[in-house]
């Protein structure tokens, strides 16, 4: 673990710096396509900084009622660490913050959530990279022989499991075309549902969330609803396009 990277004189929280360079790549991404669409970047570059505040506001409030332990610290309320944050709720309240700039400015619903996809997948890495650098996300108690020793046990390495299914479903989305003949929204419901599905299924050596009834964990109650949504909804746009389409080619004949 690197919480600190340390250059000479000088040293840098190496998640915040992490976090700089996504925002970065992020940014750089959807204003890219953006262009390649025919919308205004600056519009876009407006509503990503409205989505990134009311995420990270929203993910500390759900990481708060989740973890009741916090009111034994306040000062952890101003804190950057990672582990203080709740990531899907956060992505929720931050797209939610988006749709309500993007109606008042009457943005293209779904071709908006398309833009927004690359820099979500940047940032899934990127968070999956902080947990590791600061040691926190940490995994449950396991034998392995990929095991990794922390906080005086060998553990599930769950901040590299993050890490690598982040990796791989940037890597599935990336290729994705983003033409004008896209089916809207496709690239954004695929990249939640793959998402969410992966969280589904890590939370299960997770060490440190939240668990519902002894049972289920409360990130996996959120993920469950994530897929169910988004591939319902990915089915039904894939539906309307496909019948567009053959509307258009008995008309052509």
């Amino acid at each position: 673990m690197l919480p600190i990277l340390s250059i000479g004189r000088l040293s840098i929280q190496t998640s915040g710096l992490i976090a700089i360079l996504a925002i970065w790549i992020g940014f750089g991404q959807i204003e890219r396509y953006a262009k390649r669409r025919g919308l205004n970047p600056d519009t876009y570059s407006t509503m990503i900084m409205i989505a990134l505040i009311a995420g990270v506001i929203g993910a500390r409030v759900a990481y708060v009622v989740q973890n009741a332990n916090f009111w034994q610290d306040l000062t952890a309320f101003v804190s950057i660490s990672p582990t203080m944050f709740d990531p899907l709720s956060g992505v929720l309240v931050g797209l939610l913050a988006a749709f309500i700039y993007g109606s008042r400015k009457k943005l293209p619903f779904w071709i908006s959530l398309d833009l927004f996809t690359p820099g979500l997948a940047v940032w899934m890495i990127a968070l999956g990279l902080m947990h590791l650098a600061n040691g926190d996300s940490f995994g449950s108690p396991a034998q392995l022989p990929w095991s990794i020793y922390l906080y005086g046990a060998w553990r599930h390495p769950q901040q590299i499991y993050e890490t690598a299914a982040a990796l791989i479903i940037a890597v599935f989305i990336w290729p994705l075309k983003q033409q004008k003949d896209a089916i809207a929204g496709a690239r954004f419901l695929l990249f939640s549902l793959l998402s969410a599905f992966a969280r589904l299924f890590l939370e299960y050596f997770h060490g440190d969330s939240a668990v519902i009834g002894g049972m289920i964990r409360s990130a996996q109650v959120t993920s469950l609803l994530i897929v169910i949504v988004s591939g319902s909804l990915l089915l039904w746009k894939t539906k309307q396009y496909e019948a567009g389409e053959q509307k258009f080619s008995e008309e052509s004949e």
